[in-house]
């Protein structure tokens, strides 16, 4: 086995289990995606595995050190480029030794690569970001720069053992393909976390993480949603026939109980009837109570057990992802004409943005997608058509309308407020306590969320509220303007906000690289930037 995992358990310092006996193998050459809600400890076990964290109990063995593409959240900002990819002592000793010093420590340190400063500067070239220097910092990167830094150790390290963790985080469509072809022909073992569900499609081995432990599936995403909703289907089915014996079971106990008390009032009155004496009476009284407790402790003790069966299932039940969740209709009717942009252009400098002037209509109930990639003026156009800049060049006319702008930074969150002050900001339909508190935990705030800061939050538990703050405010927009509205989020909430926005029927502008997404929420125009 490549991957092998006995009994793993990680406890945080504060003493909260995190996931408790683990235990699973990945097959040499196997790939495997491991899914799992957040905050389950994907990433946690990751690191583990990859030798960066010590597990709470239990051991990994692995047929090789594996090689380890991390999230970043700038934990690697004070490194340089070789010192986050591992070879900034090979590349000393090597420049030692072209510049004379040919003592053994620095051909220890080569270890014979003499191909290592090469093979680096290849992996950036692949990734284009031939720009950037080996010995640059890394703080000074970009999120997908910092991913194609990691990536371009695979061609570096050539490892049999890779762990993925988000890996296609902040690339545009070019890079995205290009690391879906990596992981479609490069022999090597896998494990990849990730919420893209265009890459899990490519993996034909699904693991679950949950406080269950490790839930095996032998087939892609597609195939793991199938059996989980079968799984579902099943696990409510059992509910209700042990629901149906629990109130069977009830009502039984019940009926006997009031029988035996007829019987025992007409037992009573005849013995009384018939003149059997007192001490005779009190006899078959303790008689019939012995009996009667008897059977009350047979029927208790079948309840018991339909109850405990009825709390493992419940258990096994996730919290439902098809939440009864609307905005409201929008304003305005459809086919109106909200945007109509003729030969613009922006520049920052004296260059102007695109090569070509742009010219689109955007009518209400379109849902336009732009792409391009990095740094070609995405969310500039998108400033530019909601009215916040002016082009420089062409004319612009806008219609009256409103819109909500769903930026990287999520600005419509005020981060000194807590999560239930932010959506009690946004109810402006006016719902009691209780239902703001409700469809808080249908959004995944379980009520120990309710007192936190909305800067404590991740941007996927921001993402996530500010869907919950547009289903209770009275102001449902005309346009709903996202800009990569799915980074950081988890396969539940990633489904619960599709499922939001596919029921919205007003103008939809995204800014994004999940083209699974985009095809989710049947985007039917796009402006190629």
């Amino acid at each position: 086995m490549s991957i092998n995992i006995q009994h793993i358990s990680y406890i945080h310092s504060d003493k909260q289990t995190l996931f408790k006996d683990i235990t699973f193998t990945v097959a040499s050459n196997l790939k495997v995606s491991l899914i799992g809600n957040n905050g389950s400890g994907k990433s946690t076990l990751l690191r583990i595995i990859a030798g960066k964290l010590k597990a709470s109990v239990g051991e990994v063995i692995t047929s090789s050190k594996p090689y380890y593409i991390p999230q970043h959240f700038g934990q690697y900002n004070n490194l340089n480029i070789a010192q986050a990819l591992g070879i900034d002592a090979k590349l000393k000793a090597l420049q030692s030794i072209l510049d004379g010093d040919v003592s053994a420590d620095n051909f220890t340190l080569l270890n014979d690569d003499w191909g290592i400063e090469e093979r680096a500067l290849k992996s950036l070239s692949m990734w284009d970001i031939r720009h950037l220097s080996l010995w640059q910092q890394m703080d000074c990167l970009s999120g997908g720069e910092k991913t194609k830094v990691f990536l371009g150790g695979i061609y570096i390290h050539s490892p049999s053992i890779i762990l993925f963790d988000e890996p296609s985080n902040h690339l545009d469509k070019k890079s995205r393909e290009q690391l879906y072809e990596i992981i479609h022909t490069y022999k090597a073992t896998m494990l990849i976390v990730s919420h893209d569900r265009t890459l899990l499609n490519l993996i034909d081995m699904t693991y679950e993480l949950s406080k269950h432990g490790i839930s095996i599936y032998g087939g892609n995403y597609e195939f793991y949603k199938m059996q989980k909703e079968e799984t579902l289907n099943s696990l409510h089915t059992q509910l209700d026939e042990k629901e149906r014996k629990l109130r069977f079971a009830r009502k039984t106990i019940r009926e006997v109980s009031e029988r035996k008390q007829r019987q025992d009032v007409r037992g009573k009155k005849k013995a009384e009837k018939n003149g059997v004496p007192r001490i005779m009476i009190n006899t078959l009284k303790n008689s019939a109570e012995k009996s009667s407790s008897k059977l009350k402790k047979k029927h208790e003790k079948k309840i018991e057990a339909i109850s405990e069966d009825l709390k493992q299932l419940r258990e096994k039940i996730p919290e439902s992802k098809e939440l009864k969740v609307n905005l409201e209709n929008a304003s305005s009717h459809k086919g109106k004409i909200l945007v109509t942009a003729q030969r613009i252009n922006f520049a920052y400098t004296t260059q102007n943005l695109w090569e070509n002037p742009l010219d689109f209509q955007i009518e209400s109930g379109d849902r336009f997608i732009i792409s391009g990639n990095s740094g070609s003026g995405k969310t500039t156009l998108l400033n530019i058509i909601l009215g916040k800049l002016e082009p420089k060049e062409g004319i612009i006319k806008h219609a009256d309308f409103n819109s909500i702008y769903v930026d990287q930074e999520y600005s419509i969150i005020n981060n000194r407020l807590t999560v239930f002050e932010q959506v009690e900001l946004f109810n402006g339909k006016h719902l009691p306590e209780y239902e703001l508190k409700t469809l808080l935990h249908r959004f995944l705030f379980p009520v120990d969320t309710w007192d936190k800061t909305c800067d404590k939050l991740s941007g996927g538990e921001k993402i996530k509220l500010v869907f919950c703050c547009l289903t209770v405010s009275n102001k449902t927009p005309d346009i709903f303007a996202l800009d990569e509205p799915t980074n950081n989020l988890d396969i539940q909430s990633m489904e619960i906000i599709t499922l939001t926005i596919k029921k919205y029927e007003g103008t939809v502008l995204l800014i994004s690289h999940d083209e699974y997404f985009a095809n989710e929420i049947r985007i039917n125009q796009r402006i190629i930037l």
